[in-house]
């Protein structure tokens, strides 16, 4: 029923009612579809039938617009989509552009486009301000308008030849020139301004004519219709062009859009308006700026921008009058904790409400056992106020943090009255009963923990190579000194679980650190400096080898889990190793048994594994013990994952084996940059260490087809320098070693020397040692008599004799060392010699076989190999391969597997004697 027979009486309506009550209801819900009852004129209005272009190029239109907006704000990631929608949007229509051509106002969006990301990007100061998403969004739009704009090309040109503006885009402009007319432009049904420009015109009624008239008249009184008269003609003009044109379907656009002044008056008149216009908006600029100077002036007034102003107060924590007591601090205490975690929470506000507790608590002297509680929880706000696990701490919130822990230990330290732990229900606090213990639920241990965490973590965030990783790393001094105080405290009133969690957490923080007192202390004797130097000495601290001593074996005896105990140990043979007590290191690795188990530890303990085994290496390296160094180092080096092994950094190849999640994880295990092993010194001290091993070996065993590699990775480096076409002086470090061991390979120890100890690579390598000049020392030293060893493995077969004072010369060795050497070689039977000790020298017994021998041996033992395997086959395919062999005549035997050379040779040998 139509609502305009619903304005009867009351007997009407409610007899309509009764009629319509008889309706049922279609079941299925099925409002939705119900047809709207209008009239037959509104009906007329609202039904508009539209063609297809003016659906796209209204879609076209609106996105541009949408584009225009956003360069205005300088959104770049906003013109980044709306971009990749509008190319969408001209792909659908790309059946009438066919038809009509390419629009106009979409060549000019393009155009306008390109040339404002180029200003962007040639704005280096602009640039720098954006931000990351931004200007990730600024290259890549760049790249793809400029891709885009290729198709266009011919387009661009004849537009920024002869410019003009589209209907579309004037009407974007007209209503952005007026802001008090843009609200009127839209009709109040909600239709847009572009859809109305594109309906048929229409002759308005008298009634409506009259009243769009009346509207006119009050735009032509408002200040804002200074933008109206640009237009070409009023609005009687339009009336009576509205009068010829109906009948006529065109478009209304035509009447609404700008038009070039024709004649000079006309162009001048728009000049003047122009001029006016922006003459009014400099009054009001110049006005605003008096009144805010005047404002000024007065001292007490502060200019608020647009709204409600904001009035920060400090949330009443209890009503007035209301007294304080313990109970109503505790009852408001649970209620700010009642919201920690829920969504929607203000942690930093909540963090204020606790301090703010802490102030009314201590005022009102309500004891230090509310004030204990208290700092716990707000310690706590102050973990969760980064809601994610991988982000860190803000340095304001980390100072606070510290301040409060320091705070905390104060009162803990200054009333031993006071009992902490997590043992404690809340039922059983004692947080007022002066004449009992108080007793207070928490534990200052896993805050401590949480705080040396979260220190990880601010180091692991922050660029190693700048001044703020310094200033961070300033900081672990008060994180030291917390967790003294923190062990002096448990050492009185903790467990032994305690005591053992936080000496691990002490040793953590010391095992890395070389002790330059102590080690100053054992080169400068005490007989030297005077007693008072000595006492001062002495009173300065205890040195960390006796700390570490003290702390380890204490976990060794008390503690009952695994993992501290394993990380105590290795924590204790890095110290050892890193001050060069090879001995003790190298006895509690082997006494400890972790290379057995290693692999079931977590990937934490394993990383401090792998840093042991690698400290444990250079220390060898250090005294001099080359074998012992290169097992050590064999695992980590061989494995081409010596930064990833180590805790310090991921590899690109590694990183696409994993997602996101693994990836996260593994980045929180990293070691900070200040725990860093410089991995060219190991990759140096592993090289020269296979090089002394392996260059004496391959002399020994040239013609042995049966020669192993001690070290793949040094092969490896010998086979890349022998395929380089052009051999230049060395420049890395691998390429040094390279070229000594090819001077070693010679028996020329003088360039093996200059090319391993030289100004570059004491700079890279040796100066980063503690004692480097003794390390060069003993490097000679190595060097001299591995080039010693080689040069007789090489050249034994050239003589007959030679004389042990010549090889002295010729390696500046003394005498007893050539002599040491030469007998321990001819012992082990590695040269056949023998030594006269009356002339001093070395007599060779010429036993090896020469080049032609070698190869005929070679050949027989490929020739009896070939041999076996055919018999092999020919038995497998018989059947008679591995159970009751055949007769004994054939060299087989029963039950004893395959022995038939062996058999046979031992015949050969019976028979023999």
């Amino acid at each position: 029923m139509s609502r305009f027979f619903t304005t009867g009486s009351d007997s009407e309506s409610e007899s309509s009612l009764s009629g319509e009550e008889l309706v049922t209801k279609p079941v299925g819900g099925n409002y939705g579809k119900q047809p709207l009852l209008l009239s037959e004129d509104e009906e007329d209005t609202k039904r508009v039938v539209r063609s297809a272009k003016d659906k796209r190029f209204e879609e076209l239109t609106n996105l541009i617009r949408t584009i225009r907006n956003a360069m205005k704000i300088r959104d770049v990631t906003k013109c980044l989509e709306e971009f990749e929608l509008l190319g969408k949007a001209y792909g659908k229509a790309k059946s009438i552009v066919d038809k009509e051509g390419v629009p106009r106002f979409y060549i000019r969006i393009l155009a306008d486009l390109e040339d404002y990301l180029n200003e962007l990007w040639e704005d280096k100061e602009g640039k720098k301000k954006m931000n990351k998403n931004n200007a990730k969004a600024l290259s890549t739009l760049r790249q793809k308008i400029r891709k885009y704009n290729r198709d266009f090309e011919s387009h661009i040109t004849n537009y920024k030849q002869n410019p003009e503006q589209s209907a579309d885009e004037d009407a974007e402009k007209n209503e952005e020139d007026s802001e008090g007319s843009s609200d009127e432009d839209e009709d109040e049904d909600g239709v847009s301004a572009a859809a109305f420009l594109k309906k048929k015109s229409e002759a308005p009624s008298g009634e409506s004519r009259k009243f769009l008239k009346k509207m006119e008249d009050d735009d032509e009184d408002s200040e804002d219709s200074e933008d109206d008269e640009d237009w070409d003609t009023g609005s009687t003009s339009s009336d009576s062009d509205s009068e010829e044109e109906e009948g006529k379907q065109t478009v209304l656009a035509s009447r609404f859009l700008k038009k070039a002044p024709t004649t000079e008056e006309d162009k001048k008149a728009a000049e003047k308006k122009r001029e006016d216009k922006a003459k009014k908006k400099h009054d009001r600029k110049s006005k605003r700026l008096d009144e805010e100077e005047e404002d000024n002036e007065g001292g007490e007034w502060e200019r608020v921008r647009g709204g409600v102003p904001l009035v920060k107060e400090k949330p009443k924590m209890f009503a007035k009058g209301t007294e304080i007591t313990h109970a109503v601090v505790i009852k408001k205490l649970n209620e700010i904790l009642q919201a920690r975690g829920k969504k929607g929470t203000d942690r930093a506000a909540q963090i204020e409400l606790l301090q703010l507790l802490v102030q009314i608590a201590s005022e009102n002297n309500l004891g230090e056992g509310v004030i204990v509680k208290i700092k716990f929880n707000i310690i706590a706000s102050l973990y969760d106020y980064n809601p994610n696990l991988a982000t860190y701490m803000k340095p304001e919130m980390w100072q606070k943090c510290l301040d409060c822990i320091n705070e905390l230990m104060d009162i803990l330290f200054a009333n031993p009255n006071i009992f902490v732990g997590e043992n404690i229900l809340e039922e059983s606090e004692n947080l007022h009963n002066v004449d009992q213990p108080l007793r207070v639920r928490g534990c200052i241990l896993t805050l401590v923990e949480r705080m040396d965490e979260e220190f990880t973590k601010i180091m692991q965030n922050t660029d190693p190579h700048s001044q703020e990783y310094v200033e961070h790393l300033k900081d672990e001094a008060q994180v030291c000194a917390i967790i003294e105080r923190v062990q002096r405290y448990l050492e009185e009133k903790g467990t032994t679980e305690e005591v053992c969690r936080v000496y691990l957490r002490r040793i953590l923080h010391t095992y890395y650190k070389f002790d330059y007192k102590a080690h100053q202390r054992q080169l400068t004797p005490p007989e030297g400096s005077s007693k008072s130097e000595q006492d001062q000495a002495e009173n300065e601290g205890e040195d960390s080898a006796v700390l570490m001593e003290r702390l380890c074996k204490y976990i060794y005896a008390k503690d009952r889990t695994d993992r501290i105990r394993t990380c105590a140990i290795l924590c204790h043979i890095y110290h050892h190793a890193l001050h060069s007590r090879w001995y003790q290191a190298r006895d509690l690795m082997l006494m400890s048994h972790l290379q057995d188990n290693i692999q079931h530890a977590d990937p934490p303990v394993q990383i401090l594994y792998n840093r042991t085994m690698v400290q444990l290496g250079i220390c060898a390296f250090r005294q001099g013990l080359t074998k012992d160094a290169h097992n050590a180092l064999l695992d980590i080096q061989s494995s081409g994952r010596a930064k990833e092994l180590l805790g310090q950094g991921l590899l690109l190849r590694s990183l696409q084996e994993r997602n996101q999640e693994q990836e996260k994880v593994e980045r929180r295990r990293q070691v900070p940059f200040h725990l860093h092993i410089n991995l060219e010194l190991l990759e140096c001290v592993y090289l020269v260490s296979a090089m002394l091993l392996e260059i004496p070996y391959m002399a020994a065993h040239e013609s042995d087809a049966r020669r192993r590699m001690i070290s793949k990775q040094f092969h490896h480096q010998l086979r890349v320098g022998e395929r380089q076409p052009l051999l230049g002086p060395p420049e890395s470090m691998r390429e040094h070693v390279v070229a000594a061991s090819k001077a070693m390979k010679m028996g020329d120890w003088k360039t093996c020397h200059s090319f391993i100890i030289n100004e570059k690579m004491n700079g890279k390598v040796w100066d980063l040692f503690p004692e480097a000049d003794k390390v060069r020392t003993m490097l000679v030293r190595k060097i001299q008599e591995e080039s010693l060893r080689t040069y007789l493995f090489t050249y034994s077969s050239v003589y007959d004799s030679i004389s042990m004072e010549t090889l002295s010369d010729m390696f500046e060795l003394d005498l007893p060392t050539v002599h040491s050497i030469i007998s321990k070689m001819i012992i082990n039977e590695e040269l056949m010699a023998s030594l006269d000790q009356p002339t001093q020298t070395v007599v060779m017994h010429r036993t090896e076989p020469t080049a032609q021998q070698n190869l005929a041996l070679q050949l027989a033992e490929k020739l009896g190999s070939l041999v076996e395997n055919n018999e092999r086959v020919f038995d497998h395919k018989q059947g008679t391969y591995g159970g009751y062999f055949r007769d004994q005549k054939d060299g087989y035997r029963k039950n004893e597997g395959y022995m038939r050379r062996g058999g046979y040779r031992q015949q050969q040998s019976q028979t023999a004697y």
